[in-house]
This record gives C-alpha cells, structure tokens and sequence, in this order.
C-alpha cells in the first residue's frame, strides 16, 4: 500500500517521517523493578505514622492517573530494604494488574511487581499516555504462573512511537489530559447524583419526607399482598441454546446488567414465564439483588418475579431501597437461598395511596434517568479519547506543523 506522503514505514507501522520508533528503555535514564523487605509480612517494615507510602496493587486499581495516598506506610528500617522514589514519578505494575501506568504523588516505596521509568528523556505526560496505550497488549503478553507477570526485560525493549520535538509531545499529552479531565468531572458528578439519590430514598421511601397534596397513612405490608410472585424454576438444560432460540433464560446475576435483565442463554421450554417489566429478585446467592425483565424470559429457580398489584415503578425502587435489609438477614444467618414463603413474607412500608407511590416513583426515575444520561455522556467520551490516543499516538492526526509550531 503507498504511503502518505510525509509519513514512514517502520517495525511498528507507519509514523510521520519526523517521528522515531524508539525502544522503551531509551525514554527514560532507566527502568528497574521495586524491591520488597522480607519477610513480606514482617510488622517491623510498616509504621502508620510515616509519610512514607508502600504502593501495592490494590492502590493502584483504585486510583487514576495520579496516586495521592496508600493503604500502608514505611518505616525507616522498611524504606531502606525498598526502592524510595520521590513524588513524581512514573511507575507501572508488572503482576496481577498488568501493566498500569500511575503516576506518584507522594514519597513512596514500590515492590517488585512494580517498574520504574526513572527520569524520562521525553515528555512524562506522553510517556503516561504511550503506558496506557499499551496497557491491553501488556496483558496478553504477562507470563503465566500463580498470577500474571510482565517481564522487565520485554518492558525495555518494546518499541514505541515518539515525536522527536517536545512541543508535540507536550501538545498530545495536554489534549489527552483534557479529555481525562471532562472524564473526571463527569464521575464526579455521577457520584454526586447518585448519593442525592440515595438520599432522596431514604426520605421518599419511609415517609419521612412527604411529596406536597399527600398525607393518608402508611403501613407495612408483605410482598404478598403488594405484587403476584411467580417463583423461577429452571427447565432442563437440553432446552438451552446460545443461538436465540426460545426466550432469554434469566438465573441469577450474571444475567443482569445495571439492573436489567440481559440475553445470554435462551431455552426453548419455558417453566415459569417472566414478563418484559417485571421486578426480578434474585434468591440465591446473593439473595435480594433487585432489576427489571428487559424482555418476556424464563425465569430460572435463582430468581423470582414480582408484579404490583399497585404501581410498578414504585415497587421497583422499594425493593431496591430494601437491598440492605436481605444483605442484613443474610449476613446474619447462614441461608444462601430464600424460599417462596421467605419472599412472600418480606414486608415494606408503603403509602396506602397508588397516587402517592406514582408520584414518588415519578422522582425516582427521574433521578435514575439523569443519571443515566450523565453515564451516556461518560461513556461516549471514553470512546471519544480512545479514538483520540489511536489518532494522536500514531501521528495521523498531528497537533504541529512539520516546523515543530503548535497547530
């Protein structure tokens, strides 16, 4: 295929003419592995009053790009049998997570299922964003054993795009820095609305706050009395099938997603019928998790359906408020599954009135549906910069001039 003009073949496909395919361990002063004191385990290496951090996997997964704090600290005899790197640098995760790029925000000891790009030669920022790029190829080349491991020496040798002038590294890492920033903002938000939701539940759902034009009494009623129940018997399994035959066969959680029932396995003998709307209940382990039949389906014997005899939506979002209570009865006994009368016994408190539970349930959603929006909106943006760092990362779309001038 000719090339474009302006542009180059190399081990690593096609990058502008002014780019280099330069190996990993040539963007940096060096790559090394962490160190651990043994034994690992020993009380003598940690002190929670130290400022020192001992990064391990764990803190890394949890973080973004920055780590600020870790789930243990150093003491001065543990720094000294680690690796101390100064707040501020790049490191990446060779085991269990493979190949995590974060950068450190704090004084920090790393073990060895970390590397170290010690003092780059290009811009950090870029180096970052190159780490995360190939994040998913690091996976598929770990070593296997009791978990995966990367290779140090395989690190070094990896060829990389790079652009040879600081200005359009820096010009690629700002660009990618901004999409993180807006992805940032966005779960910051979505967290935000998901906690005013939480608490709009727990004023909504027991009464303590009441919707204006309501006040008749509330009471407690069993689910019996609140919806039909059709407890879920699987069929035999010689009626499964993955070729869409029948209808969705829902059993348990791995058949929901975000609160809706998913198609993954069909059967084409239904024994018990789920209609599409329906509330599921899960009732085996866990027991109680809480969403709605996205379609008609076969309800399998981990879960059961519920259809109000008053207003469905309402329901829906008291079964969800009541999530906790099944964690509690779990948790405090040793069943693992909840049988038909355990259900049908289950009580909530509810308004009396169905145009109360509407109108409650009409807020609810609406909150759901925001939020919803706001994880649209999230997730068309992550799409949004993985089609940028393909483009920027690769030179086709280039953010200089050929002089090296911003464009």
């Amino acid at each position: 295929m000719e090339l474009k003009p302006g542009y180059k073949q190399t081990d690593i496909g096609v990058v502008p003419e002014d780019w280099e395919a330069r190996q990993l361990q040539k963007t940096c002063r060096s790559i090394y592995r962490g160190a651990s004191p043994r034994p690992i385990d020993s009380p003598r290496w940690f002190d929670v009053r130290s400022t020192i951090g001992w990064v391990r996997i764990a803190d890394v997964t949890q973080a973004r790009r920055y780590l600020t704090h870790t789930t243990q600290y150093l003491s001065g005899e543990g720094v000294i049998r680690s690796r101390l790197l100064p707040s501020g640098s790049l490191i990446m995760s060779i085991c269990a997570t493979v190949g995590r790029p974060i950068e450190t925000q704090l004084d920090a000891c790393i073990h060895d299922g970390f590397v170290v790009f010690e003092r780059p030669l290009v811009d950090q920022s870029y180096l970052y964003y190159m780490l995360c790029d190939l994040e998913p190829r690091w996976s598929k080349k770990g070593q296997t054993g009791s978990q995966m491991n990367l290779n140090t020496e395989l690190i070094k040798i990896t060829f990389v795009p790079i652009p040879t002038t600081e200005d359009e590294q820096r010009a690629i890492a700002a660009a990618l820095t901004d999409v993180d920033a807006l992805l940032d903002g966005l779960d910051r938000l979505i967290a935000k609305k998901r906690d005013l939701k939480q608490a709009a539940m727990q004023q909504l759902l027991t009464g303590r706050t009441r919707l204006p034009g309501f006040g008749e009494e509330w009471d407690v009623k069993r689910l019996d009395q609140l919806a039909g129940i059709v407890m879920g018997q699987s069929p035999d399994s010689g009626y499964y099938n993955r070729v869409g035959d029948g209808v969705p066969l829902i059993q348990g959680n791995d058949d929901i997603v975000d609160r809706r029932s998913i198609a993954r396995v069909w059967t084409s003998k239904v024994s018990k019928r789920g209609l599409a709307g329906d509330v599921l209940l899960t009732v085996r382990a866990p027991v109680g998790e809480v969403s709605i039949a996205s379609e008609d389906c076969c309800l399998g014997r981990g879960v059961c359906s519920l259809r109000a005899s008053g207003d469905q939506s309402f329901l829906f979002h008291a079964m969800v408020f009541a999530e906790a209570v099944w964690r509690a009865l779990e948790q405090g006994s040793t069943f693992t599954a909840a049988n038909s009368a355990q259900v049908a016994a289950f009580s909530l408190r509810v308004p009396l009135s169905q145009a109360e539970q509407a109108a409650i349930a009409e807020v609810l959603s609406g909150m759901d549906a925001e939020i919803d929006t706001l994880e649209a909106r999230r997730d068309k943006t992550r799409l949004l910069k993985q089609a940028m760092m393909q483009e920027l990362l690769t030179g086709r779309t280039r953010l200089v001039d050929t002089q090296g001038a911003t464009a």
